[in-house]
């Protein structure tokens, strides 16, 4: 299967948030998707948390971590420091902190980060094709190193394949859809010998993740699905969104009844690690979840209600189905 094809035709209805990603800092960013109640950070973070812990058990280093699609590093942000997302969603939206240059903010930052705690056991390298965002991250402190590159259409240069050849856990909260197993195939030929890094991706559930997982199990590690719950990312951001959103998902043989047709993008949580370590450790050992879903469950209504009688018709069909 073309999977960048097929992701291709998928996300032709879906809403092109470019413009947030190449801003000089998150301000826009967290202004536009705080409206579309974007959460997916938040509900990540605790599960990082735990696999960081268990990595730990079985090496001695500090725990490296690849953030594909990182942004402006948000997740590197709630991974190093003791912050929540909502703490730093007010801090950008701050009305006193809209008037600043870019400059004036990455100073700020600066010393905002400074200021925290951190997980001295925790280093973050952020990847993706933003080079303003990553810029951003890796200046005020957030990533470790930021890598801006797109490695779907070729290989790391000799100087990035050395920053990632110590990668412990690779993790994304949103790429997969823009980025396809070639991405995974060029970051395992730089992994080091004997260090194959564990994989944790959150995958909206109209995209498929079988090329990725097969591309995983030819480097030893076993693909396992969390199983019981399933994460909200996002309000959609128009009708159109949401029913080319339904539509796809239905497409791949899944019931949205109660998730996409509540209004919210829902994705999927994929873990892949290593067969014995498995078998040490279950994924229902492993990881512990919030889904988010009674958290936005009201906004789901009120998403309906704003999207018009098209969006409620399809809901009541889909309530009848179930």
């Amino acid at each position: 299967m073309n999977m960048s094809v097929n992701y291709s035709t998928i996300n032709q209805n879906k809403m092109n948030f470019d413009d947030l990603y190449t801003s000089k800092d998150p301000r826009k960013y967290f202004q536009y998707l705080g409206q579309l109640d974007y959460i997916i950070p938040h509900l990540a973070q605790p599960i990082f948390g735990q696999l960081i812990r268990a990595r730990r058990e079985v090496q001695d280093q500090p725990v490296t971590i690849l953030d594909i699609g990182c942004s402006y590093a948000i997740n590197g942000a709630l991974m190093k420091y003791g912050l929540s997302y909502e703490a730093l969603r007010q801090r950008y939206t701050a009305p006193f902190l809209q008037g600043l240059s870019s400059t004036e903010m990455l100073e700020l930052d600066r010393n905002f980060y400074r200021a925290w705690p951190r997980d001295t056991g925790v280093r973050v390298i952020g990847l993706d094709v933003s080079g303003n965002a990553v810029r951003y991250a890796e200046d005020c402190g957030i990533l470790d190193h930021g890598l801006t590159a797109d490695l779907e259409s070729r290989d790391p240069t000799p100087e990035e394949a050395a920053i990632l050849a110590g990668v412990d856990i690779i993790v994304s909260t949103g790429c997969v859809g823009y980025v396809t197993s070639k991405t995974f195939q060029r970051l395992a030929k730089v992994a080091q010998r004997g260090r194959t890094p564990w994989v944790a991706s959150f995958v909206l559930r109209m995209f498929p993740y079988d090329d990725i997982a097969a591309t995983l199990a030819a480097q030893g590690l076993e693909t396992q699905p969390y199983e019981g719950a399933t994460f909200v990312q996002r309000r959609f951001a128009n009708p159109e969104e949401m029913e080319a959103t339904i539509r796809a998902v239905e497409a791949r043989g899944i019931d949205t009844y109660g998730h996409e047709t509540d209004g919210l993008y829902q994705a999927n949580l994929f873990i892949s690690r290593p067969p014995e370590e498995i078998r040490r450790r279950p994924i229902q050992d492993l990881v512990s979840v919030v889904s988010g879903a009674n958290k936005l469950w009201s906004v789901g209504a009120n998403v309906l209600s704003s999207f018009g009688p098209a969006a409620r018709t399809r809901a009541r069909v889909e309530r009848r189905r179930a």
